[in-house]
């Protein structure tokens, strides 16, 4: 969940969060006690945390597009690639 990503960026010390918004999230440390949040923060960091994982989900994509470019130039075909992978 990205609220609990842009919670760890700013607490580094959460180790477990329980809920998934703002109204009912509990952030906890390694000894289980609660860590207040810095939500102006949290929220700040939000469309940050959210880039990253566009940007990540979009080099998988690219990733994989470029590995079987570079597979089918070796001769192999779509169905001897799809084959590799499973």
């Amino acid at each position: 969940m990205n609220l609990h990503e842009a919670i760890r960026a700013i607490h580094n010390n959460v180790v477990t969060i329980y809920g998934g918004t703002q109204n009912d999230i509990i952030a906890k440390d390694e000894n289980g006690n609660e860590v207040a949040i810095n939500w102006t923060q949290v929220n700040q960091q939000l469309p940050i945390v959210e880039q990253e994982i566009a940007d990540a989900a979009a080099q998988k994509i690219a990733d994989k597009e470029s590995a079987n470019a570079k597979l089918r130039a070796l001769g192999l075909t779509d169905d001897e690639i799809e084959a590799f992978r499973s």
